[in-house]
């Protein structure tokens, strides 16, 4: 069994979403020097909360180690909300290892709350962020695992006033070893936040640690399962100095399916599950076209 889509959909749980032409090859991981290849991905989030929080920042995944966040103030004892979040990229190979990487995301979120007997509804829609980035492929997969790196910086965030620009920064590591027709991945990823200022207001995001490691199982030449876990640790954010909430650990389950449909075009669906709380579900489909 080859590993056509296998190695594609697992890089899409662990660093980015790889390249998933058919037949795919593990060498083509890298966007092919001189091409592009597009994404376009809806990320949802729903989130039900029956305690009262203190800022605590709602995150959806729209990648495997990226992040749009939702801030709130205090919130009431009971709300519910939906998130969505549409994400479009562009990939070029620059090199024969390393590709440049760029992507902006566009978030619409609807809100209930009940405090007491007061209802209350609200929605927002705005441009949440923009990004660019470098992979780089540091070794190829022979005795031990292949190593891809990616930077990425923050060009322009979006806050509940102010906006921000190059204020926070990704960067990660991701290690995997294909085993026909099996591969193995462990990504890590760290995202600081600087100090910037949102409503004249000092605002410090928490910094972010991520580690995913994950399995993929490549069913025939077009179809690839993958399971995985994360675990994350978030600093609280601090506004004026002070701790909004505090340093917070979780961990979530995430299963996924890549489906190649044709030559040059992926399709993959994946959710994640929150196994340490009740932070809720993200449900992620990303379309990749190489050009």
């Amino acid at each position: 069994m080859s590993l056509r889509v296998c190695v594609g959909v697992l890089l899409c749980m662990a660093a980015f979403v790889a390249h998933a032409e058919l037949p795919m090859q593990i060498e083509d991981l890298i966007t092919e020097r001189g091409k592009f290849k597009f994404e376009g991905g809806i990320s949802y989030a729903n989130n039900d909360r029956q305690e009262i929080l203190t800022g605590r920042p709602l995150s959806i995944q729209i990648g495997p180690a990226s992040f749009v966040s939702l801030p709130f103030s205090v919130m009431e004892s009971k709300g519910n909300s939906d998130i969505v979040v549409g994400t479009l990229g562009l990939r070029y190979g620059l090199y024969a290892k390393t590709e440049l990487c760029s992507r902006i995301s566009y978030l619409y979120s609807s809100h209930r709350n009940i405090e007491a007997s007061n209802m209350s509804y609200s929605s927002d829609q705005k441009l949440a962020d923009a990004w660019v980035g470098v992979n780089y492929k540091f070794k190829e997969d022979d005795d031990t695992p292949a190593l891809i790196s990616f930077v990425e910086v923050a060009l322009y965030e979006k806050h509940r006033i102010s906006n921000a620009y190059a204020k926070s920064a990704l960067l990660g590591l991701t290690a995997f070893k294909a085993i026909d027709p099996i591969v193995l991945s462990l990504t890590a990823a760290y995202r600081a936040n600087f100090k910037r200022r949102d409503d004249h207001a000092a605002y410090d995001p928490g910094n972010t640690l991520l580690l995913n490691p994950s399995i993929a199982f490549a069913v025939n030449d077009r179809i690839t399962l993958s399971a995985g876990v994360q675990w994350m640790n978030a600093q609280a954010d601090t506004v004026e100095g002070k701790p909004q909430g505090f340093r917070r650990t979780s961990t979530d389950l995430l299963v996924g399916m890549a489906y190649g449909f044709s030559r040059g075009h992926t399709l993959s669906l994946s959710l994640k599950q929150n196994a340490s709380g009740r932070d809720g579900a993200d449900l992620r489909a990303n379309w990749l076209y190489t050009f």
